[in-house]
């Protein structure tokens, strides 16, 4: 009774006199409050203020204010700001201490800023299509600032673990955090949701006789994840290995092409070169099999004993280690089957099981929507993604007769993964990647069609009212299938100079104009009549 007293003070305090007056300014999804059941008092933590702990802390507090008065949300974030990986580091990485954040100075997104926006909330005016990492970190910033977010959050603190006490029905969880000044201090909380990321515990694979290769020259051989990658410079003169050409070691492969004496990209089997590098910068290798003293062994059985540096593009692990440090998410690199009944998740570093959505732990020990994740997913625009997984988990808290039983969701998972095997998918390899699994449809789509999925099923549900219209907007979906010509379009109007690329962003301020820009970037990069500096 004390513990609820208390809470009901604190959301008093907190959401009786403070609503920002900005909220009725973007589209929100909005509930019938009679339709919402158990919404009593409860405290909910939310873990990361990059743009999935927005998302879930803006879902939140979209709920009808009948609905949430007698929440208790807090946010708590380990760094100084919101942002995520788009915030800076105050430092230079210091190897093997791990960085804030893998962001280097020359970063831009590959993909253009409107496809990543939160719903019906743009960049700002004049930001280029394929912004630079400080006009993200702005717009997150804008984003908390504009809807009041800000004042939820607990920033230099971090969790430190979170267990749960109680049963399949009932309970709370205990979470241990180490706060800006130092202390540690515990709090219980009906829910918790981790959006903590997932680019922070980089991926380092080893390979028999590394230690010999790197040892035989340690002034110039050299072993760095691309965690610690922040420029070329040290690369200058020398031979260069990439392994992975993902997101990171395309990145790479660019800035390093130029300064580089050699460049080589290794890959696994039949997997397609990075279409944004030019084929004629790097030689082409396959996996790495092991080292010599002084050459790299490839799995085709060639060597090369040139080189001085690997750059590893491998990814990141699936860990969060306040679940494990309390018991909630052990760690078994060798998992690879749902169980029927799990009393914890697991993570084979790859994969965490087992979830419903991606986003709601069945595990048996607690409540269904006592534990969810936002921003697991990849291959998918995080910003409009995290928003869809973020109404589910709000009106789930809400109602928790919402979802369905725990034993559908388990067999509704389990018959997911065998169909995915089925078409040579193995999930617990490639983990949260949103793939497209047989069937027709658009090429590349399986993430619109998995946000439009969440939002289905909150329609019939009645959870949120049905408006007649997807949730994935067309504009969303046509950007993805020109992704290739938008890119090639934008590079083309980037070579003309700054007084052209200006003239096109000139007055561009709302979502309809990003979009008119888009189709007409698309029409002249296909016709290239139009003359470019006339908007």
């Amino acid at each position: 009774m004390i513990k609820h007293l208390a809470r009901l003070l604190v959301n008093y305090l907190a959401f009786g006199f403070y609503q920002p007056q900005s909220w009725d300014r973007q589209k929100s999804y909005g509930a019938d409050p009679t339709r919402i059941q158990n919404s009593s008092v409860k405290a909910i933590a939310i873990v990361g203020a990059g743009s999935a702990g927005l998302a879930a802390l803006k879902s939140l507090l979209d709920l009808p204010i009948e609905v949430r008065r007698e929440w208790d949300i807090v946010l708590y974030e380990q760094r100084r700001d919101v942002g995520g990986v788009w915030l800076p580091d105050l430092n230079d990485p210091q190897p093997p201490e791990l960085p804030e954040t893998p962001l280097y100075p020359e970063l831009r997104t590959n993909t253009p800023s409107p496809s990543m926006t939160y719903p019906h909330f743009p960049f700002r005016e004049m930001t280029s299509l394929y912004p630079n990492h400080k006009h993200v970190w702005e717009y997150h910033k804008d984003y908390a600032d504009h809807n009041g977010l800000t004042h939820f959050m607990r920033f230099n603190t971090t969790v430190l673990s979170s267990a749960w006490v109680g049963n399949a029905s009932h309970g709370h969880w205990n979470i241990a955090v180490r706060n800006a000044s130092g202390q540690n201090e515990t709090q219980l909380f009906d829910h918790l949701i981790v959006a903590n990321g997932h680019n922070h515990y980089p991926n380092i694979p080893t390979w028999p006789g590394q230690e010999n290769w790197l040892a035989s020259n340690s002034e110039a051989h050299e072993i760095l994840h691309s965690i610690f990658w922040r420029n070329a410079t040290k690369y200058k003169g020398k031979t260069v290995l990439v392994a992975g050409a993902g997101a990171s070691g395309s990145d790479a492969l660019l800035h390093v092409a130029p300064v580089a004496k050699k460049l080589f990209l290794s890959l696994k089997g039949d997997k397609l070169p990075p279409a944004r590098v030019p084929s004629s910068v790097y030689a082409r290798k396959p996996e790495i099999a092991n080292f010599t003293s002084s050459s790299v062994v490839f799995a085709d059985g060639s060597t090369s004993d040139e080189i001085d540096s690997i750059i590893l593009a491998t990814g990141y692990e699936y860990r969060v280690p306040f679940l494990s440090a309390g018991g909630a998410l052990p760690i078994d690199e060798k998992a690879d089957s749902c169980p029927e009944r799990a009393p914890t998740l697991t993570t084979n570093l790859r994969y965490i099981f087992p979830l419903h959505e991606h986003i709601f732990s069945l595990a048996d020990s607690y409540p269904t929507n006592a534990l969810a994740f936002v921003g697991l997913p990849m291959l998918i625009s995080n910003c409009p993604s995290d928003i869809a997984q973020s109404l589910l988990v709000a009106h789930a808290i809400a109602n928790s007769s919402l979802l369905p039983s725990r034993e559908a969701m388990v067999e509704e998972l389990r018959a997911k993964e065998t169909r995915m095997r089925t078409h040579g998918i193995d999930p617990y390899t490639i983990g949260h990647r949103m793939l497209r699994i047989g069937g027709d449809g658009e090429i590349d789509s399986a993430a619109q069609d998995y946000q439009d999925g969440l939002f289905e099923f909150l329609k019939e549900q009645k959870a949120v009212p049905d408006e007649g219209h997807a949730f994935v907007e067309p504009w969303r979906r046509w950007t993805t299938r020109e992704a290739s010509v938008l890119w090639a379009a934008w590079r083309h109007l980037e070579s003309l100079g700054d007084h052209a690329v200006k003239a096109w962003l000139r007055g561009v301020k709302t979502e309809a104009d990003w979009v008119h820009l888009m189709k007409r970037l698309v029409r002249w990069e296909l016709d290239q009549s139009v003359e470019v500096v006339t908007p």
